[in-house]
């Protein structure tokens, strides 16, 4: 991020507008929705420019800029058009220490003016480092879709009453209050009673918090799907925005934990093959501690938390302890990498069943139907397996798998990072360390890809496709 967004407060603070041609008044136009005192310096100044002057609404001087000009001044606008006055206001800017813009100039500027949707006070800016501005209109656009007209309104009423709701806990009772008023009862009164319901509305919406009992902690297992945030399902994604306490594993990426609340409580309970990790017990110890104190927990697990995510010793750590909770399914990662493969993990005359097995838990690995795995046409999805490779390969081919049976690899399902690489179980050990793949991969034995490289013991790493490119 080159550029820090920050609403900066005008109010009666000196801003310059250097130039009063069309590309001055382009900037005027968002300027004078402030309450900044704005002045005006330039030849030739447009009509509608000296139209605004003379309704007193800004300060015009039509001649060249002074090195007084900009003294006290807050934040310059260098918009004439010509470089070389440009860059000359940017001197005088500069050496009295005022940040400046030079319109449609990135890198002679100090600041640059975002892309905005207004619902004042309610203020979305949009920016693109400059780089986009056509894009910064079109997400412009799609937000003034999403934020309704009357949000202004309902924003300044709720702000009147900020005082009178501070009567309320801080946390989740003065979140569910103010989230009343904004999704559901603030509206309802305007379209109902117009601005003079609300009075009345955030009156009884206060009274009716204040005399509700404070909810009992709980857990929502969620879902956080293979680690795209854009396949997470909207349950999963209002419950991440309200949770006071997300617990999550190491494989949630860091775009999905972006869409958690600022103020949430974020701790990871990481589990690295081979190395430190926490404990089962120490986690649902956590889970229990946090919804004990009256929280609303989020347990974040990558891909779907009913396969291979232990969810059924959490829940009934949580069911001991008399907590409530709930579960909220994901995208298995399985399914994604199939999905970005472009293979079916079922298919008439090949296979009518899938079989999903994890080889992190080597108790009970070895035991499994070895027999009908090796069959012909079966078709399994192997979790946490890179390790135990030599070790599948080797169980498969002992119980009469044949040689070539195909195999598929997919590291990162989903995520900008993702390689898919294909083989045989004759060579599988070696195709994932031609690959350099170490994890997390999902590995499908019995399915050949419809988009990847055949890979081959022989091939050097550069042979990997990325399925997402």
């Amino acid at each position: 991020m080159r550029h820090f967004p920050v609403f900066l407060d005008l109010a009666g603070q000196r801003v310059v507008v250097v130039g009063a041609g069309e590309i001055a008044v382009a900037k005027l136009r968002l300027l004078l929705k402030t309450e900044a005192d704005i002045m005006v310096v330039g030849v030739e100044p447009d009509d509608i420019v000296i139209r605004w002057a003379d309704e007193g609404r800004l300060t015009l001087f039509a001649r060249a800029l002074g090195a007084c000009d900009v003294l006290n001044a807050r934040i310059v606008y260098a918009a004439t058009g010509d470089d070389a006055r440009d860059e000359n206001v940017r001197a005088i800017a500069r050496k009295a220490g005022v940040l400046v813009n030079t319109v449609d100039n990135l890198e002679a500027s100090d600041f640059i003016t975002p892309a905005i949707v207004d619902r004042d006070p309610v203020t979305v800016a949009i920016g693109t480092e400059g780089a986009a501005p056509v894009l910064a209109r079109r997400i412009k656009a799609q937000v003034e879709e999403q934020l309704s007209p009357n949000l202004g309104t309902l924003a300044r009423h709720g702000g009147a009453f900020r005082n009178r709701a501070e009567e309320l806990p801080m946390g989740r009772p003065r979140r569910d209050f103010w989230t009343r008023y904004y999704d559901t009862s603030g509206p309802e009164a305007l379209e109902k009673g117009g601005e003079a319901a609300l009075e009345a509305t955030l009156e009884t919406l206060l009274n009716e918090q204040l005399h509700t009992p404070e909810d009992d902690g709980r857990v929502d297992l969620v879902g956080a799907g293979p680690g795209d945030p854009e396949l997470l399902t909207l349950k999963a994604r209002r419950l991440l925005h309200e949770a006071d306490v997300v617990i999550y594993d190491r494989l949630v990426g860091a775009g999905i934990l972006e869409l958690a609340r600022r103020e949430a409580e974020l701790i990871e309970v990481g589990k690295v093959p081979g190395g430190p990790s926490w404990k089962q017990g120490a986690i649902n110890a956590l889970l229990i501690e946090k919804a004990s104190e009256g929280a609303h927990v989020v347990r974040l697990k990558s891909g779907d938390p009913l396969i291979f995510g232990r969810a059924d010793e959490e829940i009934e750590a949580l069911e001991e302890a008399d907590i409530s909770w709930s579960v909220v399914p994901g995208i298995s990662s399985a399914i994604a990498a199939a999905a970005s493969t472009g293979v079916s993990m079922t298919r008439r005359g090949r296979n009518q069943a899938v079989t999903l097995l994890t080889a992190h838990d080597a108790n009970g690995f070895s035991e499994l139907d070895w027999r009908n795995l090796a069959a012909e046409n079966s078709v399994f999805a192997i979790y946490m397996g890179v390790r135990a490779a030599r070790f599948v390969q080797g169980r498969l081919l002992l119980h009469g798998a044949r040689g070539g049976t195909p195999v598929t690899v997919v590291e990162n399902a989903s995520r900008p990072e993702e390689i898919t690489v294909s083989g045989t179980l004759s060579n599988l050990p070696q195709v994932l360390e031609s690959a350099g793949i170490k994890g997390p991969a999902i590995i499908f034995v019995g399915l050949s890809p419809a988009r990847a490289v055949q890979a081959t013991p022989e091939l050097a790493p550069r042979a990997i496709v990325g399925a997402m490119s």
